[in-house]
């Protein structure tokens, strides 16, 4: 039976008065057509539910402070909380006040930050399409500051070669906890079945098969430890004469260096003497800027010396006074320390038998000094620098390198020199630890977009668009001649090494002589020697190289010239000729 107030179509009705019909209680379970849409929540006397589109669009940021008209904000589907008339569309829609506007988690001067700043409500459909593109857009973070933890430093191990330099980085591992027991005794296996027993520390750093058989690390092994302040990174550089260009690269990076001496009988004298790795390497860790040196007297421990202080003195007081030549403040600047990366001996903890085997040593045990060490001064508010070490294709082209200044972080846009290839960073390591942001001081390996590892040498540097790295292939320097036999005139041809980059270079030009004790200056001499200081022109032959001057930017104005296996000179940038 059909009711009553139910009409046979739906169009008789319209138009006419419906007032009387909704004011009538309900009726039992009766059906009644006239009733007001349903609005679901608390209040039935709230105002009727619009259907939209049909498809939910999300509440955008607007310049202005009035709410999003209702009309357009189809928030009460989500909440089905309605408490009044207005005040639904008021509560969902966020206000000026109440959230940053959308152009303030973009970077400044990208075009969709210029966007974000003047979106208005628009058609459902565009709104949708602005919101994801707005979504899609990487954040950088706000305060930078606040995302760094422990400060990174820099320790680059260097001297003569067996002197020890991988053993004692195995060893600073293994007591940091860095190289589990099972991994070691592992080593230690392998090694007895090699007949290398003493070598197993060794190998947490000498990772391939011929440095592992020969004994000698050829390239610069990283590695790395924290303890409760900082994080430190471990540039094991190789001691061999002939992998010296390696040595530098690491050099390069460095924030302390660790002169590993050997105290046994006839090794602290073959690296000392004329041609030994041990002068070498502390003049160019001087040369790349490194002010901070600890000399860890090693082997104390072998039978040729059984922690005697008299040995312990005479290495001491015949280094003393080179180091002094080379420009090092002993008593600020430089540490020394006896130890055994054998035993561990003054690597973390002295020796449970102290009092009897070292009794005359009371200073800090290695680690406990290069943690009480102050801090570094770090440009962290520069432009960025990344001069690169290395790159290697791996799901994309990966470059290595040291920032030198500023910050980087995912997303960032670059400028790789000198070929002028913009960049993006896709993803950021430090020290093998993805991270999202990397500050000042990191060795860093960052995945690169737009680029391929063809278009990246060692030498090239990675900066901020706004701020690029200079160029040139003719300079002007100051250098002064270390060690060679005869003459230099122009036309001289040496290798350059600069930052982490190594290119043939000839001296074009000599400018001036300069008198090492007045400083006067001497114009246009015909020939510079041994042990004089000079201001030249020199020429890259290979191209263009990335450099700043010595005043703007001194670690990348510092330079050595190697020739035949030995370091000529050293010098620093003062302008950039072309």
């Amino acid at each position: 039976m059909a009711d009553p107030g139910v009409p046979d179509s739906w169009d008789q009705n319209d138009g006419q008065d419906t007032s009387a019909s909704i004011q009538k209680p309900l009726a039992g379970l009766s059906f009644n057509p006239n009733a007001m849409s349903f609005v679901p929540g608390k209040n039935v006397h709230a105002s009727s539910f619009v259907p939209g589109p049909g498809t939910f669009s999300p509440p955008v940021a607007t310049q202005s402070d009035e709410p999003l008209p209702q009309e357009s904000t189809p928030a009460a589907i989500e909440t089905g909380n309605a408490e009044g008339d207005s005040t639904q569309a008021a509560d969902t829609a966020p206000s000026a006040e109440s959230t940053p506007e959308t152009g303030e988690w973009l970077e400044e001067g990208s075009e969709t930050a210029e966007e974000g700043k003047n979106l208005t409500p628009e058609p459902a459909a565009t709104e949708i399409r602005e919101a994801t593109q707005v979504a899609k857009v990487k954040a950088k973070p706000k305060d930078l500051s606040a995302q760094l933890k422990k400060e990174h430093v820099n320790i680059v191990f260097i001297g003569h070669v067996d002197a020890g330099k991988s053993t004692i980085g195995g060893r600073v591992l293994q007591v940091t906890g860095m190289v589990d027991k099972r991994t070691l005794e592992k080593y230690e296996k392998e090694a007895k079945e090699k007949n290398r027993e003493t070598w197993y520390l060794s190998w947490a750093l000498d990772t391939n098969v011929e440095e592992r058989d020969k004994g000698k690390t050829v390239e610069v092994g990283r590695a790395y430890f924290e303890t409760d302040k900082r994080h430190f990174t471990i540039l094991d550089a190789p001691g061999h004469n002939s992998f010296v260009p390696n040595m530098i690269s690491g050099a390069a990076q460095a924030d302390i260096a660790v002169l590993v001496i050997s105290a046994r009988k006839g090794e602290f004298e073959t690296g000392f003497e004329r041609r030994g790795q041990t002068r070498e390497h502390a003049m160019l860790v001087k040369t790349a800027g490194v002010k901070k040196l600890v000399v860890l007297i090693n082997k104390m421990d072998d039978p040729t010396v059984e922690w005697n202080e008299t040995r312990y003195k005479e290495c001491k007081d015949k280094l003393t006074p080179y180091l002094k030549k080379l420009g090092y403040n002993v008593k600020a600047e430089v540490e020394f320390i006896p130890c055994s990366g054998l035993t561990g001996a003054f690597i973390k903890d002295a020796p449970e038998n102290a009092s009897k085997v070292c009794p005359w040593y009371k200073g800090p045990t290695f680690l406990d000094y290069v943690e009480g060490l102050p801090s570094f001064v770090r440009q962290s508010e520069g432009p960025v620098r990344i001069p690169v070490v290395d790159r290697y294709k791996d799901m994309g082209t990966i470059a290595l390198g040291k920032v030198e200044s500023g910050q980087v972080y995912v997303g960032q846009k670059l400028v790789l020199m000198p070929n002028r290839k913009e960049v993006e960073i896709m993803s950021l390591w430090s020290d093998e630890i993805e991270t999202e942001l990397a500050n000042t001081g990191e060795n860093v390996k960052l995945k690169l977009k737009n680029t391929e590892e063809e278009d990246i040498q060692g030498g090239f540097v990675i900066c901020s668009p706004e701020s690029l790295v200079r160029t040139s292939h003719v300079f002007d320097a100051q250098i002064v001649i270390l060690e060679h036999k005869s003459i230099i005139c122009a036309g001289y041809s040496a290798i350059l090494h600069i930052h982490t980059c190594e290119e043939e270079c000839t001296l074009k030009n000599l400018i001036a002589l300069v008198d090492k004790k007045t400083g006067e200056k001497t114009p246009k001499p015909r020939f510079i020697k041994q042990d004089q200081i000079a201001i030249v022109r020199l020429e890259v032959v290979g191209g263009s190289v990335c450099l700043e001057t010595f005043k703007d930017f001194p670690q990348m104005g510092r330079f050595t010239l190697r020739d035949e296996g030995k370091t000529i000179a050293v010098g620093k940038v003062l302008k950039v000729v072309n």
